[in-house]
């Protein structure tokens, strides 16, 4: 395909789940091949079903979400969600926050990131947002670049566990410490003693 294709913008809704698990499915199989953080990545992936997606966009759109998908010749093609927020909960600053910018691979250096970018910013200066923050995948390394390019700094880092393992490694975590603390109080007992046997033979 050569060219700049005509992108049509809209919000996304449920009637979307089917296109979307499409895009999400398609953008995550191309980032197969990106090495060892693309596969730990790959491994926070999961499929879903076209109502459990409907579901999710009901969720995520009744919580104040927006949902902006690009379209050409009608196929969704690119989409990404923005959120309204504050910088910390404790001041008014508002800030954007961009998320989950996917491109399907096919139509990938053709101005859709950037037309989806542009929507995105439009959103936020309507709610007087005064930052735009960006997060996307660690591996996905051609948005980094694209976002660096236009001028996003990197802020903070974002890590991910699934709630089992912190729950199991947290608690875990917590017997071992009290189990250690319990050995440390033994021996210094243990010193005390010797020290006072000690004391009384001289």
């Amino acid at each position: 395909m050569s060219g700049r294709p005509h992108i049509v913008l809209r919000d996304a809704d449920r009637e979307d789940a089917h296109a979307l698990v499409t895009l999400w499915a398609e953008c995550a199989g191309a980032g197969q091949d990106e090495g060892s953080e693309a596969f730990t990545q790959q491994s926070l992936w999961r499929e879903p079903g076209v109502a459990e997606a409907a579901a999710a966009l009901d969720f995520n759109l009744d919580r104040g979400k927006k949902i902006i998908v690009a379209l050409v010749d009608g196929e969704i093609v690119g989409a990404t969600v923005c959120t309204i927020g504050t910088m910390t909960p404790i001041n008014l600053t508002r800030v954007l926050i961009v998320t989950e910018i996917q491109v399907s691979p096919r139509f990938r250096r053709k101005s859709v990131a950037s037309t989806l970018l542009s929507a995105a910013a439009s959103y936020g200066e309507e709610h007087n947002c005064e930052i735009v923050v960006a997060a996307i995948p660690v591996h996905s390394r051609e948005p980094h670049r694209y976002l660096t390019k236009i001028g996003f700094n990197q802020i903070a880092t974002v890590r991910a566990i699934q709630a089992s393992k912190l729950r199991s490694r947290l608690t875990m975590k917590a017997t071992n410490s009290r189990d250690t603390g319990k050995l440390i109080a033994v021996r210094r007992t243990l010193r005390r003693r010797t020290d006072a046997r000690g004391h009384s033979r001289t």
